[in-house]
């Protein structure tokens, strides 16, 4: 991986590397920032020239899980946690769970548990005040960057984008909390409402048709961790747009396009 660049030959022989596909090198300036895997091992500086020792990929440090004071995470079979996503401590993940990548599932200072066919999607938080234990019960659907502190979400609810579920908050089943929602501490949402705004208010009931296109949602996720463990690999990006570049489903609609085709 990566080569020498822009280095006098003496220094090359310094860094005594055997494996110039293990090393990686990247020129630096003032304005670089610089992101890297977390398979790195140790900078070494050379001027503006920097090399990063990489340890070879093993099962064990593909993933960003991680024990804490005694606690190790416990994963099934059938999940997908990306390779991205960083699971810590006191975290049981059941069947057919899909956790993004950006995910920060921190169980340090309690437990959280994350029951069968729930997916916390990208760039989601979940953590607590010490003692408590977050539950996302089955088909627990979290949307991409949201933030679920030290809360119960219920059976088949939906927590929409970048919404905020605070503190001994519980979410009844089959609520649907909708994008850029602020639910506040303590605060109880009855089963099948309908929530939305800062702070969050109850504007009414989810009915049938809004619930069953939730649950054919939260379906597709399901089956997207059996896809990625078959199918999601590391790769270089094409150059061009190929000829036999395959078409995509279309799986699923929005709430909006249903409403418009429905009437």
């Amino acid at each position: 991986m990566g080569g020498y660049r822009d280095l006098p030959q003496a220094r090359k022989s310094q860094c005594g590397t055997k494996h110039v596909e293990d090393l990686l090198v990247l020129s630096l300036d003032a304005s670089s920032t610089l992101a890297v895997s977390t398979k790195i091992r140790l900078p070494l500086l050379y001027g503006r020239v920097a090399f990063f020792y990489f340890y070879p990929p093993t099962k064990s440090n593909r993933f960003m899980i991680y024990a804490f004071k005694g606690f190790i995470p416990v994963v099934h079979e059938s999940a997908f946690v990306h390779p991205q996503a960083a699971v810590t401590g006191n975290v049981i993940i059941g069947k057919d769970v899909y956790i993004g990548p950006g995910a920060a599932i921190r169980g340090d200072w309690g437990g959280i548990v994350i029951e069968d066919g729930c997916n916390v999607q990208e760039n989601c938080t979940i953590h607590m005040f010490p003692g408590v234990t977050v539950r996302l019960e089955e088909n627990a659907h979290i949307g991409h960057g949201a933030i679920i502190h030290g809360a119960h979400i219920g059976r088949n609810c939906m927590v929409g984008m970048n919404s905020v579920i605070m503190d001994n908050a519980v979410i009844g089943a089959a609520s649907i909390i909708g994008a850029l929602t602020f639910v506040k501490a303590k605060a109880e949402i009855p089963p099948r409402s309908l929530v939305v705004g800062n702070p969050g208010k109850i504007i009414k009931k989810v009915t049938d048709e809004m619930l069953a296109w939730k649950t054919k949602g939260t379906q597709l996720y399901q089956t997207l961790p059996g896809d990625c463990h078959t199918s999601l690999q590391p790769t270089e990006p094409l150059r061009e747009i190929s000829a036999d570049r395959p078409q995509q489903e279309a799986l699923y609609a929005t709430w909006e396009a249903i409403k418009r085709d429905r009437n």
